[in-house]
């Protein structure tokens, strides 16, 4: 049963709902840019239109700073998450030509160490 937001967690919720709904999802967590200004130009202009143009995409959040990273190190400057349907409809979309664009585009505002992408499935509990 879920419980509403807000209301104290109860055991019963910590049991899986039958039938719950899966959620696989790519998080995409870059570092904090050298010309934050110039990222968010290219990011929100360019990068964003061409991801959300991922074949089976379901939902893109972006989650900008400030960003609180609860471990140490560095906290992440922006934090996206794709929903797709399924893990395999994720990896189909990655190999496509959008998919290897936004491949391409990424690396033009994010060089790969400055990016961790965690591609996972979830499910409701």
């Amino acid at each position: 049963m879920a419980n509403d937001i807000g209301a104290a967690p109860t055991r019963r919720d910590h049991v899986k709902r039958q039938g719950a709904p899966s959620w696989p999802r790519c998080l995409s967590s870059t570092k904090t840019p050298a010309d934050p200004a110039a990222f968010d130009r290219h990011y929100f202009d360019i990068h964003l239109p061409l991801a959300k143009q991922l074949p089976g995409l379901r939902r893109y959040d972006v989650s900008k700073q400030p960003i609180v990273n609860m471990l140490q190190g560095e906290t992440p400057y922006i934090v996206a998450t794709l929903y797709f349907d399924s893990l395999d409809a994720m990896r189909a979309a990655f190999a496509t030509e959008i998919g290897k664009a936004c491949a391409v585009d990424r690396r033009k505002y994010a060089p790969d160490d400055r990016v961790t992408m965690l591609l996972f499935d979830s499910e409701a509990m």
